[in-house]
């Protein structure tokens, strides 16, 4: 009895330590693919816009995830496209620096789109890869049940996919498999972030995100392109209260009113519904203040693209 002890008491000494992973992962689609709705659901928490108009993601975003044996650092690129603007340049740019430094690819697909050129892209740039690359058929509440498995057989014939992950990033569903196979891929590593961060976008930046977000919410397609926020003040006050200032832009006059709203009603809608995102997330009292302003061209415009720090992070 006793030497039954002793051997599981030298058996529990010599027990390897846990073994500790993390890594980066790259966030890959076309727009709308849904890429910062998986970001958010990973992580547990909001550290991506999310709106159904395409290019809303700009920069590239970490989202940190950890537990006692992993952590996952997510980067939310820009849709894949075809650039018309200096800014669609820099996003392209950000796309491609995160697949050159990142462990694993998660390529997000809409199921409930066809295949086409833009797809056929994406491809290409994967085949330049020599990283594990997870196939995410996004959106399956969107396509009838039968025709999925065709689908699926359809896709896997495309490229050589580590595994391929059928979900829907909105509901949830059988988004809890990916974890645990991103844990199997990631290689030993140190923990790169505290434990209890999410994200390392900068302060004002995420403000500023989060006011572009309930301004893509709320306006129609004539705007979403066209309209950036730059955070031009952010302070704690001996109050406790965050205040804030920032300015909306856009290219045209028009887009200005549309914006404002009649007699003012639009941003001030804006800015009650960021600032109760923003408050969410500080959780403090928030004073958000908020202009609009019309700078042509703004999307070309170098100077002001280095200043609003649309570039990879």
């Amino acid at each position: 009895m006793s030497k039954s002890h002793q051997q599981r008491k030298t058996q529990s000494s010599k027990a390897e330590p846990k073994v500790f992973k993390s890594g980066f992962i790259a966030m890959l689609g076309r727009p709308n693919a849904g890429k910062s709705t998986l970001t958010n659901r990973l992580v547990g928490e909001k550290v991506a816009i999310v709106s159904d108009k395409p290019q809303t993601t700009r920069n590239s975003i970490r989202g940190v995830y950890t537990d006692e044996g992993m952590q996952a650092v997510f980067i939310d690129t820009p849709g894949v496209h075809k650039p018309k603007f200096k800014l669609g340049e820099r996003m392209m740019e950000a796309v491609s620096d995160s697949l050159a430094g990142c462990d694993l690819v998660l390529y997000l697909v809409d199921v409930s789109e066809e295949f086409g050129a833009g797809e056929q892209y994406i491809l290409s740039m994967l085949k330049k890869l020599q990283t594990p690359v997870f196939l995410i058929l996004n959106k399956i509440d969107l396509v009838e049940k039968e025709a999925l498995l065709p689908l699926i057989a359809a896709w896997a014939g495309r490229y050589d996919f580590a595994e391929v992950v059928p979900l829907s990033a909105l509901r949830g569903e059988n988004s809890g498999e990916l974890l645990p196979l991103i844990r199997q891929y990631l290689p030993e590593g140190p923990q790169y972030y505290p434990a209890d961060m999410i994200s390392d976008l900068p302060e004002n930046m995420l403000i500023g995100e989060l006011v572009r977000e309930q301004a893509l919410l709320l306006t129609n397609d004539e705007v979403p392109h066209s309209l950036a926020v730059n955070v031009t003040e952010l302070e704690e006050r001996e109050n406790g209260t965050l205040y804030v200032s920032a300015n909306i832009y856009v290219e045209r006059e028009s887009q200005k009113g549309i914006i404002i709203g009649k007699h003012g009603a639009m941003l001030k809608e804006i800015g009650s519904r960021a600032r109760a995102e923003v408050e969410k997330i500080f959780a403090c009292p928030v004073y958000l203040e908020l202009r609009v302003r019309a700078k042509k061209d703004w999307r070309n415009n170098e100077g002001l693209l280095d200043s609003w720090e649309y570039q990879e992070l």
